[in-house]
């Protein structure tokens, strides 16, 4: 049976939804999101309780971006960040100089979790100071000039563009009814990037992998965004990720969760392999998955050791498992 179009659906006082094939109750969270999804409307379209907004830093990247003179309620209302009848909404609190939401975290480690070099909060300002911030952040850590002669080039030990659209997206598309930071967890060797809320419903983890469907949780974000080039275009964050990474053996991680997405971006300039893990490396062939039987065949390992090998490989972002049981097949990231 599918989940039908008034939403919630109650009984005895009691809110259900649809969970694939069963019903399931649901908290008080759930319930005021599924009430605004009966109504079509979405958390950042309400009304902002705090209706004395400044906006002077998205003003200042309008100016430099689309070559306004001044933002007036005009342009706002353009933007869907004001109307006559509710003033000003979530997203225009969002985007104003000062509001009431959890912003970002960011730790730096150092070489072991309990070694912290650096820790900041970005929180209660403009969305787009934020992004600013963390940038300057990753910046610190994971690039530096090379000098060579009278030449300076510039090395990025992360993608830059990675990283921006990834956390570009994680303000985009996360949940902003609940009391959770956007966590950026840095590394020596990868940058780990969880945001609030899982999926958008309507669209699948395949879909989702590939880029071919984008459902923004945000539109009215995600139209600044598109407006100031923050995003070249709405939907394509995870193809562009990726291609931040096309000259690279070590590739990006995505993880879904219920509540929750983790995008883990691995640097490029370390080769952390062992010389076994390097012939089984040397086997697999990109977007072709293989069973293992298929690659011992190829290999001198023993199929104990060449399991091992196989998931160290995963944990190191170089391949793919998937499936489980006698159907398990590796693929090169």
């Amino acid at each position: 049976m599918n989940a039908g179009k008034s939403k919630p659906y109650t009984y005895k006082s009691k809110a259900y939804k649809r969970n694939d094939t069963t019903t399931i109750e649901v908290d008080e969270l759930e319930f005021s999101r599924l009430v605004l999804q009966g109504k079509n409307i979405r958390f950042e379209q309400l009304s902002s309780e705090n209706q004395n907004l400044k906006f002077s830093v998205l003003e200042e990247k309008l100016i430099q971006k689309i070559g306004i003179d001044r933002l007036d309620k005009n342009i706002l209302k353009t933007l869907n960040l004001f109307s006559d009848s509710d003033g000003f909404n979530h997203a225009a609190e969002l985007l104003s100089d000062s509001n009431d939401f959890p912003g970002i975290d960011i730790a730096k480690f150092g070489e072991s979790i309990s070694v912290i070099q650096k820790r900041a909060t970005f929180e209660h300002e403009s969305i787009l100071k934020e992004l600013s911030e963390a940038v300057n952040v990753y910046k610190d850590f994971y690039q530096y000039e090379e000098i060579n002669g009278i030449e300076r080039k510039k090395i990025e030990r992360i993608p830059e563009n990675a990283f921006r659209e990834t956390l570009a997206n994680a303000l985009i598309h996360r949940t902003w009814d609940v009391n959770a930071q956007i966590r950026i967890l840095m590394f020596d060797d990868r940058i780990e990037i969880t945001s609030p809320g899982g999926l958008s419903s309507g669209i699948s983890e395949e879909e989702y992998l590939k880029g071919n469907v984008s459902i923004l949780r945000n539109p009215i974000i995600g139209n600044v965004f598109y407006r100031l080039h923050i995003v070249e275009i709405l939907g394509t964050g995870i193809p562009r990720i990726n291609e931040a990474y096309r000259n690279s053996a070590k590739k990006p991680r995505f993880e879904i969760f219920e509540n929750s997405i983790k995008v883990t971006l691995p640097v490029t300039d370390v080769m952390d392999l062992t010389k076994d893990e390097k012939t089984v490396l040397a086997v697999l062939s990109k977007n072709i998955p293989r069973q293992i039987s298929g690659i011992s065949a190829s290999v001198p390992f023993g199929k104990s050791k060449l399991t091992e090998l196989l998931k160290s490989l995963e944990s190191k972002n170089y391949i793919t498992i998937q499936g489980n049981g006698r159907g398990t097949k590796y693929c090169k990231n």
